[in-house]
């Protein structure tokens, strides 16, 4: 759960348009039996001031959109933060969906995640990722509108295949492996002393 309220702050810090600075990186890959994409963003802020009874820390961009944030106890160098901060964000997210012929493998998700953060008295940071993976079984090919049938761990859904030449690798007893992967890092730069 940590992880997960890890990724929302920053998703949070990004969907408020905060960042003085934002850069963003994308990557495609197609080849047979494999397609992904990925996207890293960086995101830059300011701390503009510091709540300590309720842990709250509203940071600015240079285009003067703010947001506040509330620090959990996962925090451990509240203290350390100082209103002038540099806030430096980087969050990337990818997913894979990969053919497995014939198939096999067992259908089901598994959810791995892990969160680390700077130790006690050092510089404020920390860092946080999550990868789901899903494995489900092609029930039924459809060529007439190029979909697919996949019974998955939980429901059952149809996918329209716009490639076609992934379309006629994929066949009925055949299984699709989706691995969604998402990370995000914080560093704080304290302000140099005037």
């Amino acid at each position: 759960m940590r992880a997960l309220s890890f990724s929302a702050l920053i998703v949070a810090f990004a969907l408020a348009g905060v960042a003085a600075a934002q850069t963003a990186d994308t990557y495609v890959v197609n080849q047979p039996g494999a397609v992904g994409a990925g996207q890293m963003v960086t995101l830059t802020g300011t701390i503009k001031s510091i709540d300590k009874d309720s842990r709250s820390v509203t940071v600015v961009g240079e285009q003067g959109k703010e947001i506040t944030v509330q620090a959990g106890p996962e925090v451990k160098n509240f203290a350390q933060l100082g209103v002038g901060d540099r806030v430096d964000v980087s969050y990337a997210q990818a997913i894979l969906v990969e053919l497995k012929k014939g198939g096999g493998a067992v259908v089901a998700r598994t959810e791995n995640s892990g969160m680390t953060s700077a130790a006690p008295g050092t510089a404020p940071g920390a860092m946080a990722g999550r990868q789901v993976k899903i494995v489900g079984d092609v029930t039924k090919t459809d060529a007439a509108t190029q979909s697919i049938t996949v019974r998955g761990p939980q429901r059952t859904i149809d996918v329209k295949i716009r490639d076609p030449e992934q379309f006629k690798l994929i066949a009925v007893g055949d299984q699709l492996e989706a691995t969604y992967f998402e990370a995000a890092a914080v560093d704080v730069t304290p302000a140099k002393a005037k």
